[in-house]
């Protein structure tokens, strides 16, 4: 049998692209755009997708480059339209660190003021906690969300934390699993553009950005926490989205917990007005920035969390999405209590061994779609700045499975470092820097 097939003439081989990368030239708008529409359509091959990436990882790209490529991995899906609704939007990103709740206090507190905050997360991989493992701690409270639902309850409650769909910047979900097995995961233009291209296509008119930085973080230097914040803030801006970020440390753990349930009992503790000073302030603070985005000037966000505000706009969230805000939070059924070996003022915890002995209690995955214990985690009960005797408790290790306990303790043991007893710290800054 005779057939004839036409196949379309691609205006592009993978091999000139990738060469002219490889050889430190700019890539064209052209080529751009057909490298990441072949990738996402199965003509660019992995391997040469794979030589690109590594070519970009080498040589870089400037900002026309980042800003198409960016524009190319939002045109390969959907995007989100939020206009129809009666209130402005604004969307928080973070880069992730231990112990960083903040999303789950400051939805519900920006929401408090009829902004909507449509906050698209994802679950965790490694040491960092993912938004949604930590909700999902909740009895009944569910991460997917129809779009029709999400619209409802950012116009009825105001805020929504759910997953995001399948449909926003699907190239970039290949490309992200590719650079995760290549090599090239510390490309900050493919960073930039990776984040950057889901939250454009997620529709928010304003986004604030809270890039970290330190032991705890993904980009440990804040020289290039500040060049990936800067490239992010200039892709939103090029993209007419209103973008600033932040800059904050991550030398030591956010807060006084690690870990799913824990880190939600601690957001309640913020939104009941009390809560630990670290987590309080970058709330806070990024609450203002995301407040006076959307046209909210000299919000008193300490009030409203004091004030119960906050927590009602919680609650109504949570119900929303089927979560039992009055069911108790899960308890693990084994603890194991860290204790000081000598006397003195912790000058030093590193976020590092804390997030990677919560992971290896059971908090978090070590490849995506592993389940994670809701209960597992790391209680910090010293943290920098806390006098301690010998034989004092510095921490508890809460898990299901008593067999994890004694690699656990092998990552955090030696994550506290002492001063002499009695010495003055300097003051954390949570906030380096903002950029916009």
């Amino acid at each position: 049998m005779n057939e004839n097939r036409t196949s379309a003439v691609e205006p592009f081989d993978a091999v000139e692209v990738i060469r002219t990368k490889r050889d430190g030239d700019r890539l064209t708008p052209e080529q751009i755009d057909w490298v990441i529409d072949a990738y996402t359509r199965g003509v660019v091959a992995e391997q040469q997708m794979s030589a690109l990436a590594m070519a970009i990882f080498l040589n870089g790209m400037d900002r026309e480059e980042i800003s198409r490529w960016t524009a190319a991995m939002i045109a390969s899906g959907e995007r989100m339209d939020f206009s129809s609704l009666s209130k402005p939007t604004t969307d928080k990103h973070s880069t992730g660190g231990v112990g960083d709740k903040i999303t789950l206090p400051l939805a519900p507190l920006v929401a408090s003021y009829g902004v909507a905050v449509p906050q698209l997360s994802g679950r965790g991989l490694g040491h960092t906690g993912g938004t949604l493992d930590k909700l999902e701690a909740i009895p009944g409270w569910r991460a997917d969300l129809s779009n029709e639902e999400m619209m409802r309850q950012l116009e009825e409650v105001g805020a929504v934390i759910c997953a995001a769909g399948s449909g926003l910047a699907p190239a970039d979900k290949k490309l992200y699993a590719l650079r995760d097995v290549t090599a090239t995961v510390e490309a900050i233009p493919l960073i930039a553009s990776s984040i950057m291209s889901k939250k454009i296509a997620e529709g928010t008119a304003a986004l604030t950005l809270d890039v970290k930085t330190g032991a705890g973080a993904f980009m440990r230097e804040e020289s290039d926490a500040r060049e990936l914040a800067r490239t992010m803030v200039d892709l939103g801006s090029d993209a007419g989205v209103r973008t600033v970020a932040l800059l904050t440390d991550m030398s030591a753990p956010l807060g006084r917990t690690a870990g799913n349930g824990l880190e939600v009992r601690e957001s309640l503790e913020v939104l009941a007005g009390g809560g630990p000073a670290d987590v309080v302030e970058l709330t806070c603070a990024l609450a203002r920035e995301m407040l006076e985005a959307s046209g909210v000037n000299d919000a008193d966000v300490e009030t409203a969390l004091a004030d119960g505000r906050a927590m009602d706009a919680w609650r109504a969230m949570i119900t929303a999405q089927g979560g039992d805000v009055d069911a108790p939070l899960p308890t693990a059924k084994h603890v194991e209590e860290l204790r000081a070996d000598h006397d003195g003022v912790v000058e030093g915890l590193d976020a590092m061994g804390v997030g990677v002995a919560a992971w290896r209690l059971g908090a978090g995955r070590s490849r995506p779609g592993e389940s994670v214990q809701a209960a597992a985690g790391v209680e910090i009960v010293a943290h920098v700045g806390d006098q301690v005797r010998s034989g004092d408790v510095i921490a508890r290790l809460h898990t299901d499975t008593p067999e994890r306990i004694a690699r656990a303790t092998e990552a955090i043991r030696g994550s506290w470092s002492y001063a002499s007893a009695g010495t003055e710290l300097p003051q954390r800054r949570i906030v380096i820097d903002r950029i916009a």
